[in-house]
């Protein structure tokens, strides 16, 4: 184990011995939502992978560590820093260790702390993407990057639908990451089952996203893979009053002067307040659904 990282007795016993493993990312609970139900949504995402038969491992940093799968004790912690915890992509990761206290992984960074312990398969809401103006602002998020050079399976309900969608699957394709849809042929558009645009491949059983994991990594092609699970149909929210949403949470930050790191969160909590929490609940529900399909896929990687 990579001497940086501070796995629990529990996940290091599982990796040892090859057992399913899903690794979760921490900024959903100190940045995602607000404190106790933060708490409550990353104990309720550990036990949907636990109840699909494999183990989650929660990823954060704290007090100079990669901390792999989080005890009681540190997730309280890490939920009740909130937003006083550090957001880390990959450039904030080696400053984060280096100088201690409490940092909460994005999608890159999660993927990178699951790379070195030695697990293939993340689960999470939406990854960033190509932010909407991004030929003028350049705003693209590293996750993007992250997926062609670390080498994990990301399950998720798409991009997150404040990005712009059409040019977050032109960078993917350019950086060589496939895109597949789980019982779909459509992206999701994270709230929306359907986006219009269309996916590489469609799986519609955890086998065959195994299969597919297995012959990329097998040909020597460093670099993740996209499983896209759309929103559960009950749980989807109106696409076009989700626009319209969007759209006024993206007027609100640009007339506060919010840029970068910070976009995304404030994007998120706008939407929370004009959809009066509807958005939150789809987020939480759609999140639990993917944790559900990563531990199947996590399951039938570990039965090769």
């Amino acid at each position: 184990m990579h001497p940086i990282l501070l796995p629990t007795p529990e996940i290091a016993d599982a990796l040892a011995a090859s057992r399913p493993v899903v690794a979760l990312e921490s900024t959903v609970i100190s940045h995602g939502m607000p404190y106790p139900q933060n708490l409550e949504t990353a104990r309720a995402l550990e036990a949907e992978v636990r109840a699909a038969g494999a183990i989650p491992a929660t990823i954060a940093v704290m007090d100079g560590r990669i901390r792999v799968g989080l005890d009681d004790m540190a997730l309280e912690r890490l939920a009740t820093a909130g937003h006083k915890a550090r957001k880390l992509s990959r450039r904030d990761l080696p400053i984060a260790i280096a100088t201690g206290g409490i940092g909460a992984t994005t999608v890159a960074a999660t993927m990178i702390g699951a790379r070195l312990a030695g697990i293939s398969v993340f689960a999470t809401g939406g990854i960033g993407g190509v932010h909407r103006g991004a030929e003028t602002s350049f705003d693209i998020s590293a996750d993007l990057d992250e997926l062609a050079r670390t080498s994990v399976c990301v399950v998720c309900a798409g991009a997150k639908s404040i990005l712009d969608l059409p040019k977050t699957l032109e960078v993917l394709e350019t950086r060589g990451v496939p895109v597949l849809g789980f019982g779909t042929e459509e992206f999701p558009a994270f709230y929306s089952r359907r986006s219009g645009l269309p996916v590489d491949h469609r799986c519609d059983n955890a086998i065959e996203v195994a299969d597919i994991l297995r012959a990329k990594w097998q040909l020597g092609l460093e670099g993740g893979v996209l499983l896209a699970n759309p929103i559960p149909p009950a749980d989807e929210l109106d696409a076009d009053a989700m626009e319209a949403a969007v759209t006024q949470a993206l007027a609100d930050a640009e007339a506060n002067g919010i840029k970068g790191k910070d976009i995304t969160p404030h994007l998120l909590a706008a939407l929370e307040r004009i959809t009066g929490g509807r958005s939150l609940t789809a987020n939480i529900a759609l999140i639990r659904n993917n944790a559900r399909v990563a531990a199947g896929v996590a399951a039938a990687l570990a039965a090769a």
